[in-house]
């Protein structure tokens, strides 16, 4: 009786220990698990249902609604091609290294057509939006920065995510002063909306 007693708790003990990674990813999400930037709108692809209105506060906050979209992780973001830019911030008007995948192939993985005339609205956790068109998005060659002088962007700081280009390289804004050439450019990027 004893051995029985034994394995049915040895039995019990290695279930429990093989279903608690499972657990543990459910109840502490993981950068592999938990999202952080949601595309909706003209998409293609999908791994996510509706707009749900208790899990999705600041998303409903921000007036957002969709019936379906394509989130990714940190993990997911930095499996992409990374592109690296070198414009000089406002913040200290020293040049710094950004990095992170061209918003191009973030969208393109999304199903997005990023040949069609389409709208891109890029959110911030703050709320701020700015409205491009995809030609802009592709003729400033911007990027959905991850990193930060080698460094992973921060919430707190200008991340988890921000949504740049070298404004330099933009004829329009490359004689600007400086504080006005990143207006187009959200930190803390979260969500955006693709439209026809």
């Amino acid at each position: 009786m004893k051995k029985r007693s034994f394995l049915l708790g040895a039995g019990v003990a290695a279930a429990c220990t093989a279903a608690w990674p499972l657990e543990r990813r459910r109840l502490h999400p993981t950068p592999d698990t938990m999202p952080v930037l949601t595309v909706f709108g003209r998409i293609s692809r999908s791994n996510r249902g509706r707009l749900d209105p208790v899990h999705d506060q600041l998303l409903k906050r921000h007036g957002v609604t969709f019936d379906r979209a394509f989130t990714y992780t940190l993990a997911d973001l930095l499996q992409l091609p990374a592109v690296s830019i070198a414009p000089t911030l406002e913040y200290d008007a020293r040049s710094h290294g950004l990095s992170g995948p061209s918003l191009l192939n973030v969208l393109l993985a999304a199903g997005v057509d990023t040949e069609a005339a389409l709208q891109v609205g890029i959110r911030a956790l703050d709320g701020y939006r700015v409205q491009l068109s995809m030609a802009q998005v592709r003729e400033r060659a911007m990027i959905l920065a991850t990193h930060l002088d080698d460094k992973p962007l921060s919430i707190g700081g200008l991340g988890p995510l921000w949504s740049v280009f070298d404004p330099v390289s933009v004829p329009s804004l490359r004689d600007k002063p400086l504080a006005q050439r990143y207006a187009d450019c959200p930190w803390g990027t979260y969500c955006i909306e693709v439209a026809g």
